[in-house]
């Protein structure tokens, strides 16, 4: 297992070619949210947008658009039909695919709860063959596990990224050591499975394990996650898949260490993580 290092080109954030335009940088599409939960999927489009995705388009519930409207200027949301409760409803899934044929990416779960229509969408998406990098975080892994068949046969790169609640939940083991549960995952699945906590852990289905460095107890806090998601997901439309999820996982976590430094750990928050990207990225980029 290696650690996650700028100096062997697991991390990579090239700089920019003068003759390029916002389509060069990935469009990125964003499943989440419900009525009591307009942050995460807030949060998750905020961040994509600040790790350099060209465009990001975010799916919400009806219930819930106007207010994650107001919230955002870079991301474009639109509203998704809503289940009598504010999340999604089943009904959303065909649009969900007419607007993923249209990108690069596509991330789900941020604050999408457990409901049928969560369920509804992840499953029509791991079944559209349509091939795109996928990331699933949050509700979209609550309901994953009786799809666990469907993620194996993806034609495409599926990320996951759970704690160690939501990995207990896919059925994942955990015996004590955290790279060999993640890998045991992932070859098992056929996904790249990002195992969050004290040192964040990533597997490949081919084998290769990296651990974070970075990162601190002041980014135990609601909204991380969200964020997280959002900058690997930006990346996925600009790297390969094991560059993208690397360089994000890193990414992130150093942006969490230079926020402690100014803030300190209790004060900072996923807002503070999303603000201090661009210091993170220039870091990786001039390093």
């Amino acid at each position: 297992m290696d650690a996650i290092s700028l100096k062997d080109g697991a991390v990579l954030l090239p700089r920019r070619r003068e003759d390029t335009h916002k389509g060069d940088y990935g469009k990125l599409l964003i499943i989440g949210g419900a009525v009591g939960y307009t942050g995460a999927p807030t949060l998750c489009a905020r961040a994509a947008v600040r790790a350099g995705a060209g465009l990001v388009y975010l799916g919400v519930p009806a219930p819930i658009y106007e207010i994650t409207a107001v919230k955002n200027d870079e991301a474009m949301p639109f509203p998704l039909p809503a289940e009598p409760g504010g999340g999604v409803a089943a009904d959303a899934a065909q649009t969900v695919l007419e607007r993923l044929r249209g990108c690069d990416v596509c991330a789900l779960g941020p604050g999408m709860g457990k409901g049928a229509g969560t369920a509804a969408v992840v499953r029509a998406v791991l079944e559209s063959a349509q091939a795109k990098p996928l990331v699933l975080d949050a509700d979209a892994l609550n309901v994953l596990r009786p799809m666990l068949p469907l993620l194996r046969a993806y034609p495409g790169c599926a990320v996951l990224t759970p704690h160690a609640g939501e990995f207990a939940r896919l059925g994942g083991a955990s015996t004590g050591d955290a790279a060999a549960d993640a890998l045991r995952f992932a070859r098992a699945w056929n996904c790249v499975l990002v195992l969050k906590g004290h040192r964040s852990v990533v597997a490949f289905p081919d084998g290769k394990v990296t651990i974070t460095t970075h990162g601190n107890p002041g980014m135990a806090k609601g909204g991380s996650g969200d964020v997280l998601t959002g900058v690997i997901a930006a990346l996925l439309g600009q790297l390969d898949a094991e560059k993208a999820v690397t360089t994000g996982v890193y990414l992130h976590s150093l942006a969490g260490d230079l926020c402690a430094e100014r803030l300190g750990e209790y004060a900072m928050t996923a807002t503070d993580l999303i603000e201090t990207l661009p210091e993170a990225t220039k870091r990786i980029i001039e390093t």
